[in-house]
């Protein structure tokens, strides 16, 4: 491995400003050293806010209000208040963190890192979620996984840390979430790509009714910060996602796209990049809630 690749792979061990976990070493005792063990330990903690119903929990207003812990330390506070035990033992669903899925892929980097595995989040779209797609057309679902160097295999492979049984039960998953493969996940470059060079309609990507080109392009922002290991919400917003679009702008989100698509071998732009306040997200402060 050259010594280019082996500061990238340091890199990414090492946690970000959102994945700390100094201070949670009574939660994070006999952690497990492998990825199956930290996805256990992941699932042992959290609950998706859009499956609950489906566990048979009915949120409080409390809870819908836990996918906005954006930092992990924060996440790990709130785990500690339901149950202090180690994130290895499996806590009942009453006494479970409510998060979505980038709070899953973000706890499961984190976990990655302070065991010395190098992981990033990855922000782009999920095909599983509705494979038959919708009245005769696809649909790319807003989503996040993680994605860890599996050194044996000498590659990146993407873990799906949301995916537990009931999950891959009733979504059918034809794959392993454990190696989600790459026409499964898109991240939000290749999803740029296909709307701005294939004419795929930006109207198939997003979420519920949030659906437009404009989804993929906070997206591929969003990417281009976890891959700089600053993994923001998912209804973040900032800079120029917010427009004015014009040919230079969006000319400049194809140069994003491509970048993003080969993080490895264009790190040094890829740094660069996330330098520019254009794509930079500032303080939690100044961030706008796409929801609103």
């Amino acid at each position: 491995m050259s010594d280019q690749m082996s500061a990238i792979r340091a890199y990414y061990a090492q946690p970000g400003p959102m994945t700390i976990t100094d201070g949670y070493d009574d939660l994070l005792a006999g952690l497990p050293a492998e990825v199956p063990g930290l996805v256990k330990a992941v699932q042992n903690v959290l609950l998706h806010v859009f499956w609950a119903e489906q566990y048979g929990v009915e949120l409080t207003p409390a809870q819908q209000q836990e996918p906005n812990l954006r930092a992990v330390a924060r996440t790990l506070a709130r785990i500690r208040e339901l149950d202090a035990r180690p994130l290895t033992v499996e806590r009942p669903l009453n006494r479970r963190v409510i998060h979505n899925c980038r709070n899953f892929s973000t706890l499961l980097t984190a976990l990655l890192r302070r065991q010395g595995i190098p992981a990033r989040a990855r922000c782009g779209f999920g095909v599983y979620f509705f494979p038959d797609g919708y009245e005769g057309h696809p649909l790319y679902e807003d989503h996040w996984v993680a994605e860890y160097w599996n050194a044996d295999q000498g590659r990146w492979v993407l873990v799906d840390a949301q995916m537990d049984e009931l999950q891959r039960r009733v979504l059918r998953l034809p794959f392993d979430p454990l190696d989600v493969p790459r026409d499964q996940f898109l991240v939000a470059g290749q999803a740029w790509q296909m709307y701005r060079n294939e004419g795929v309609n930006g109207d198939w990507f997003g979420i519920f009714d949030f659906r437009n080109w404009h989804f993929i392009l906070g997206n591929l922002i969003r990417d281009l910060a976890a891959l700089n290991k600053v993994e923001t919400l998912p209804w973040d917003g900032w800079g120029r996602m917010l427009g004015p679009d014009d040919a230079e702008w969006l000319a400049e989100l194809d140069r994003v796209a491509a970048v993003t698509l080969r993080p490895d071998e264009c790190f040094d732009e890829l740094r660069a990049l996330y330098a520019d306040p254009r794509f930079a997200a500032p303080e939690e402060s100044a961030l706008i809630d796409l929801r609103q």
